[in-house]
C-alpha cells in the first residue's frame, strides 16, 4: 500500500497506517505528521520524507525505514522492533526504550537513550553512525548504546554530561581519546577494536542495514562506558 502523505493531517495519515489491511506501507512525501506508527506491530513501514515528533513511541514490533531524517522522541518507550533512520535523529531518541533496536546513520541530538532499560530477553540497543548531544545514556538502567563518530562535523563525538545517573547497560564510543567530562558514576574502559559479543554484532547489522563496510567500524578504538560499582549512582542522594 502506499500513501502520499503530502498536504495530509497527522491524524488521517496515522489512521490510514493502522487500518491498512497490507502488511507492507509506503509513504511518500512525509512532511511532520507525528505519532506515525505509535504502538504498532506486524507491520513494514517505509517512510520517504521526514516524520514528526514520536514517530514509533510504544512501538510494538513493527519495523520501520526512514529515508530522510527524524525529528524527536523517535521510539519512545518501545517495546520491540526496528526503526532505521536514513539521515540524522532529533532529540530524545530513544527516551525510556525497553525492546527493539534504533540503528541511525548520522547524528543524533540531546539526551538519546535517556532511560533506556532491560528486562530478561528485551534488550533495546541504539546504534548511531555519527555524533551525538549531551546527556547520552543519561539514567540508563538496561541496553547498549553504540556510538561510532563517522561525522562530517567537527566535534567530539558526545556532548556534556554522557551517563549521567548512569545505573545499568553499555555505552560504546568509537574514538581515539577519553571524552572529557564523563561523570563519576561512569567507568570507562578502553578497547582496541570492538571484541565479539552483542556490541560488535549490532554493529555489522547496522553496516548491513545502510550497506557499508563492518570492518572500518570493528577495528578502531573504542571506549566502553559502564556504571561504577565503586561509585554507585545512589550514593548522589544518600551519606556513607
Amino acid at each position: 500500500m502506499k500513501i502520499d502523505a503530502n498536504g495530509m493531517h497527522f491524524s488521517v495519515l496515522d489512521k490510514a497506517v493502522r487500518d491498512a489491511r497490507d502488511e507492507k506501507i509506503t509513504i511518500d512525501n512525509c512532511v511532520g505528521q507525528r505519532y506515525i506508527a505509535s504502538g504498532l506491530s506486524g507491520k513494514k513501514i517505509v517512510v520517504h520524507g521526514t516524520p514528526g515528533n514520536a514517530l514509533g513511541a510504544y512501538l510494538n514490533g513493527a519495523d520501520i525505514d526512514v529515508y530522510g531524517n527524524v525529528q524527536e522522541a523517535t521510539g519512545d518507550t518501545m517495546n520491540g522492533g526496528e526503526i532505521a533512520v536514513f539521515g540524522s535523529a532529533g532529540d530524545a531518541t530513544g527516551y525510556a526504550m525497553r525492546g527493539g533496536r534504533i540503528f541511525v546513520r548520522g547524528d543524533v541530538g540531546y539526551r538519546c537513550g535517556i532511560h533506556m532499560k532491560a528486562y530478561e530477553e528485551n534488550k533495546p540497543a541504539i546504534v548511531i553512525g555519527g555524533r551525538a548531544g549531551s546527556f547520552l545514556g543519561e539514567y540508563q538502567a538496561g541496553g547498549i548504546i553504540v556510538v561510532l563518530g563517522d561525522s562530517r562535523e567537527d566535534k567530539p563525538i558526545i556532548g556534556n554530561f554522557c551517563g549521567t545517573g548512569m545505573h545499568g547497560g553499555e555505552i560504546y564510543l568509537r574514538c581515539e581519546s577519553i571524552p572529557s567530562r564523563l561523570p563519576a558514576q561512569v567507568k570507562a574502559e578502553r578497547l582496541e577494536g570492538l571484541p565479539e559479543g552483542e556490541a560488535a554484532r549490532l554493529v555489522r547489522e547496522w553496516c548491513e542495514k545502510f550497506a557499508l563496510d563492518s570492518a572500518k567500524y570493528l577495528n578502531g578504538t573504542f571506549y566502553k562506558l559502564t556504571p561504577d560499582s565503586a561509585n554507585p549512582y545512589k550514593q548522589m542522594y544518600t551519606a556513607n
